[in-house]
């Protein structure tokens, strides 16, 4: 999966700044003390200033005249940026996010599933074969992980539509995050049969096939994860 954590002094100042705030420590509202930041961060004021630009951009963090620089709600925030799902499937308090995640999975997949049926060229279901092979073949769990994202990639790409390939970071952060989840609770059943099914109805061009093949697979999806979060919290 593309790591989209930025680099260098400028990055670690971002990823410091948004961890605050993911982690609670920074509450909505809250006016930051930008000298003392500046101090306690032993960087430079404009090298701060531009952390806070890319929150900024990101709906995390606000400024106005004769109030400051402060902490934006959540609902300011912009969800779908790639930083700001990754700071919040990682962070403590965001159990319900992947539950979200997998709520937009449901409206979208199955719906691309059934356009891919009706769309799909060889090079696409070339391009889903291929994933499948990588995930029979996935000697570790990055591996694995990597291989399920290229068949939900190549799905969305197979349905010829752009609006979904503009969502696949959505599906591709949520469903990373969801398979390290269902991993770390420990063995789970085979995925490749019912990714097979899903592939085998869109080269057999069935639409109704395809989306009853997908329906099922995020159903089977979602009891993983409700399964292993269960035993991950167990274990607290």
């Amino acid at each position: 999966m593309t790591d989209h954590r930025p680099r260098g002094l400028h990055g670690q100042t971002v990823e410091t700044l948004a961890a605050r705030i993911l982690s609670g420590d920074w509450r909505e509202g809250m006016v930051l003390d930008l000298p003392a930041l500046r101090e306690e961060l032993d960087i430079s004021l404009t090298a701060l200033r531009e952390a806070l630009k890319v929150l900024a951009a990101k709906g995390m963090i606000g400024a106005r005249q004769k109030h400051g620089t402060f902490v934006q709600s959540r609902e300011n925030w912009q969800l779908l940026d790639a930083d700001v799902m990754r700071w919040q499937t990682t962070a403590r308090g965001n159990a319900g996010l992947l539950d979200e995640l997998a709520e937009v999975r449901a409206v979208v997949e199955p719906a691309a599933a059934r356009m891919a049926a009706e769309r799909a060229t060889a090079e696409d279901l070339a391009a889903l074969e291929s994933a499948l092979e990588a995930m029979v073949a996935a000697p570790d769990l990055e591996a694995s992980v990597e291989a399920d994202l290229a068949f939900h990639r190549s799905l969305l790409t197979a349905a010829h539509n752009n609006f979904l390939l503009q969502i696949e970071r959505v599906i591709a952060i949520g469903l990373a995050e969801r398979d390290k989840l269902v991993h770390s609770a420990g063995p789970t059943d085979d995925p490749v049969p019912s990714h097979r099914r899903v592939l085998d109805a869109i080269a057999a061009h069935d639409p109704v096939g395809a989306e009853t093949a997908m329906l099922d697979l995020l159903a089977t999806s979602a009891a993983d994860a409700q399964r292993a979060g269960q035993e991950v919290n167990a274990r607290r």
